[in-house]
């Protein structure tokens, strides 16, 4: 299976474990993220190292300590071994690195750490007394992002002893369109609209299959294979799904404000809901966000979903859960999914679409001057007695420049770029470059305050 993508965090794994002293590695990220093959990726490249990889159980001590006494053995050519407790095992390893190279992952952390009270504080202890007399790595790796994160805060026992802590992230469009090459560009749109930049999602997709045929076999069909891959990820970690479920739908439809979530949820109360809130937020799959010209006014503020599966699972499959038995699969698709996923649902993901380019092209330098901050802004209009925002604005030492995403048929023509420079002016913001994203190219000339994007750029 090809490895794709990650290519950053393949080099700072692979700088950290190649050196011939004790290395520790904290990779986490939730679930799907493919943080194991990244894992097993970065270590086929590393020569002369016995691996000890080793997935932990939601067992007891002793079965994990079977388990990976077993894997021990077998890595550094032992018979049969034994070991009294997980302490014993971790000092065993660390004795034989002394004169060899060894790496011991230990994939689900937090399993084992529940079933092996102090965990933790072995891992300390061992650390300490052998680390500059031993050449074993140590990769922790886990997908309770909060669980992860602990182990690098102050209270830690391991705090100030993992030399490289690495949080993945879905992949943006551009790595994940890798996945699935033979699409023309618009479709990539539409695919990362729904699977966004999970691996595991995108090497499902079956580049012999349309876009709506890899939807319909892979979401919206009962029993498709990513049927119910967003609600138990969500049950496995939220404790009270009814409320979930009615925020997630006020979001999905969308619904922002604060206000206007609860109203439209259904939801008892106010710290009922931010319960759930901070739940989604804290798993990645809602950010919330401000405006980058009033970044700490409540009320401007919105929370919005990150995650395409989760959004497009909530927009279609759960809203229209009834019809969905009802109907053949391709028949709800065009009923109920193809109008809106068209005409709403696409162009409002190729928004974050654009907003990932320009991150990427300003992350390589390829934007000058460099931006600091990038998000909507909020404009009032006293003239006419009315507010909105405009949703993709960068800041830079220069000011702001202003972006809009069309993802339509037709091409931005003159006129097009002209009134929108004239609407944005009159709402008082002075931008120094305006730039257009289209999906069907140009018919209107660049100046030397414009600048156009179209898609074969955008994947190129």
């Amino acid at each position: 299976m090809e490895f794709i993508g990650r290519e950053r965090e393949l080099t700072r794994i692979k700088k950290t474990l190649k050196v011939t002293e004790q290395r520790n590695v904290l990779i986490y990220g939730r679930r799907r993220v493919g943080k194991s093959e990244l894992i097993k990726q970065a270590l086929t490249d590393l020569p002369d190292v016995a691996t000890v990889y080793y997935e932990c159980r939601q067992t007891s001590e002793a079965d994990n300590l079977e388990s990976l006494s077993v894997l021990v053995a077998e890595a550094l050519n032992f018979p049969p071994l034994a070991f009294t407790g997980i302490r014993e095992l971790i000092e065993f390893l660390f004795a034989q690195a002394k004169d060899k190279n060894i790496t011991l992952v230990l994939d689900e952390y937090p399993y084992l750490r529940d079933a092996v009270k102090g965990l933790d504080s072995i891992l300390q202890t061992s650390i300490d007394a052998h680390r500059e007399d031993s050449r074993l790595n140590i990769v922790l790796c886990g997908s309770y992002v909060e669980i992860m994160k602990s182990l690098i805060e102050h209270e830690s026992p391991l705090y100030g002893r993992i030399d490289l802590a690495l949080e993945l992230k879905p992949m943006d469009y551009f790595d994940a369109a890798k996945f699935y090459p033979a699409f023309s560009p618009e479709d990539k749109v539409r695919l990362y609209s729904v699977f966004g930049g999970i691996p595991f999602y995108n090497r499902l997709i079956d580049q012999s299959q349309s876009v709506r045929d890899n939807i319909i076999e892979l979401v919206t069909e009962p029993g498709a294979r990513l049927e119910s891959e967003v609600p138990s990820y969500l049950n496995a970690e939220i404790s009270k799904m009814t409320n979930a479920n009615e925020v997630f739908g006020a979001l999905a439809q969308g619904y922002s404000r604060w206000g206007d979530v609860l109203a439209q949820s259904h939801v008892s109360s106010g710290p009922a809901m931010a319960d759930v809130l901070d739940k989604l937020m804290s798993l990645e799959i809602v950010q919330k966000r401000a405006p980058i010209n009033d970044p700490t006014n409540k009320r401007k503020s919105g929370y919005f979903v990150v995650d395409p599966l989760s959004l497009f699972y909530y927009r279609y499959v759960f809203r229209n859960a009834s019809a969905r038995q009802l109907l053949d699969p391709e028949v709800f698709y065009d009923r109920h999914v193809f109008q809106d996923f068209e005409e709403n649902y696409v162009p409002h993901m190729f928004e974050e679409i654009c907003r990932q380019y320009l991150v990427r092209q300003n992350r390589t330098g390829k934007i000058e001057p460099a931006f600091d901050a990038i998000g909507k802004y909020w404009y009032d209009d006293p003239a006419n007695k009315t507010s909105g925002e405009f949703d993709v604005v960068t800041q830079d030492p220069e000011g702001y420049a202003f972006y809009e995403a069309k993802f339509r048929k037709s091409p931005i023509t003159q006129k097009m770029v002209d009134e929108e420079i004239a609407q944005v002016e009159a709402t008082g913001l002075k931008c120094h470059r305006y730039g257009f994203f289209s999906r069907s190219g140009f018919e209107a000339g660049e100046s030397d305050r414009t600048v156009f994007i179209d898609l074969p750029q955008m994947f190129g």
